[in-house]
């Protein structure tokens, strides 16, 4: 069991911390050197995304059992690969864009199989032999993944390049990536349980269908995942721009990377103090002012808004899916269906328009303002939410706010 949770927990950090963000602290010195613009940047941010979200939409039609240990291993691979590709000498930003996007694309694809098959069956497995209470570990590497990366650009990028950068880092998770290539595996099904879950996933579906309040969720999700990922594509660039914040630049995405970790924990702590719908509010609130602290110039507070938006990115994502289920009436599947799409779909949209205005404008300002609104009124409609939750609980049984750990992202 130990050996498939720390396999689990290295694939979350090559899947999240390299494939999927360590484009993040590498962007800068990436368009320095090859003329690739702000507007460029972001169509490779989103086609990164829609390969995540067509990847997330693939994975969940994979069954059981050997197709999903071959299709995450699959997954593995491509991952280093497309990683390691990035670093290869195809000329300047021009001459490179349209195999960038490929690659960009195949990276998002292969996080979805690492993440979302790799989740399943480490929690699979944890069930099976009693260890439910470790599951919340898992998620501890995405924040790994993210504060490593971070850590190795800011300590490497000057002697390696960008590119040398992508190849170390590609050689680097091939070799990781060994271990939950050997460890994780789809565990054989036991006939009898999964007969009586999927009966009981069905009726549970049909009692829970969708609510206002887990509609009101979902798109509150979606705008989650337009506004967080403006920071989360551009916050080194965002920082190196200001000569007040630029020698923290590379540091502050490591921090970002820190404050992931616990994140989890932290808000799972909150919602059972506060219920999960404020949990989550809090959690929009704070991240929407965490956006915004990068346009003061100050130093110190680029280093505390980068640690407050690793520690709310990641317990927005845990809390929404625990809250999910619980509107769902356990039909877990079906809503973390629904969400990972509506987060998938504002991921895409997001970067877009913000490398466009940056281009546009010359500045990240109005960018930021942007995603921080999306984020506000994502606060605003789950604060409807929980006034239609609260008045129906108030007509019926009481609505508890238990927190398991989310199952995807």
């Amino acid at each position: 069991m130990v050996r498939v949770l720390v396999g689990g927990v290295i694939g979350l950090a090559i899947a999240m911390g390299v494939a999927r963000f360590a484009f993040t602290p590498i962007l800068p010195a990436m368009q320095a050197a090859t003329g690739l613009g702000a507007d460029g940047a972001g169509l490779l941010a989103s086609l990164n995304y829609l390969g995540y979200f067509v990847g997330a939409l693939g994975m969940g039609l994979v069954p059981h059992g050997a197709a999903r240990t071959a299709v995450f291993r699959l997954s593995l691979l491509l991952s280093v690969a497309t990683t390691a590709a990035m670093g290869l000498d195809l000329g300047d930003a021009g001459q490179a864009m349209p195999v960038w996007l490929v690659l960009r694309f195949l990276s998002g694809v292969s996080s979805a199989g690492i993440f979302i098959l790799g989740i399943a069956m480490v929690l699979d497995t944890l069930a099976r032999e009693g260890g439910e209470r470790f599951a919340g570990w898992l998620y501890t590497g995405v924040g790994l993944g993210i504060a490593s990366s971070g850590l190795f650009v800011a300590l490497f990028g000057g002697r390696l390049g960008w590119a040398g950068d992508w190849v170390a880092l590609g050689a680097i998770c091939a070799v990781l990536g060994l271990l939950p290539g050997l460890w994780v595996r789809d565990p054989a099904p036991q006939p009898q349980a999964a007969a009586a879950g999927t009966a009981g996933n069905a009726a549970a579906a049909r009692a829970g269908g969708l609510s206002a309040p887990l509609l009101l969720l979902t798109l509150a999700y979606f705008l989650e995942g337009g506004g967080y990922i403006v920071s989360a594509t551009f916050l080194v660039s965002i920082l190196k721009t200001d000569p007040g914040t630029a020698a923290v630049g590379e540091a502050a995405w490591m921090v970002a990377g820190l404050g992931a970790i616990g994140a989890g924990v932290f808000w799972a702590a909150v919602a059972r103090r506060t219920g999960s719908w404020w949990s989550l509010i809090l959690a929009h609130l704070t991240q929407a002012v965490t956006i915004l602290l990068p346009m003061t110039g100050s130093p110190t507070v680029a280093v505390i808004s980068a640690l407050l938006f690793g520690g709310t990115f990641v317990g927005i994502v845990s809390q929404a899916f625990a809250l999910g289920r619980q509107l769902s009436a356990g039909a877990s599947a079906k809503v973390v269906g629904a969400l990972t799409a509506a987060y998938g779909l504002g991921q895409i949209i997001g970067p877009l328009p913000a490398g466009l205005v940056v281009t546009h404008t010359g500045s990240f300002n109005a960018a930021l303002l942007g995603a921080a609104a999306a984020v506000l009124f994502g606060a605003l409609l789950l604060a409807v939410g929980m006034v239609i939750a609260g008045r129906r609980s108030s007509a019926g049984p009481a609505l508890a706010t238990p927190n398991a750990s989310p199952n995807a992202s």
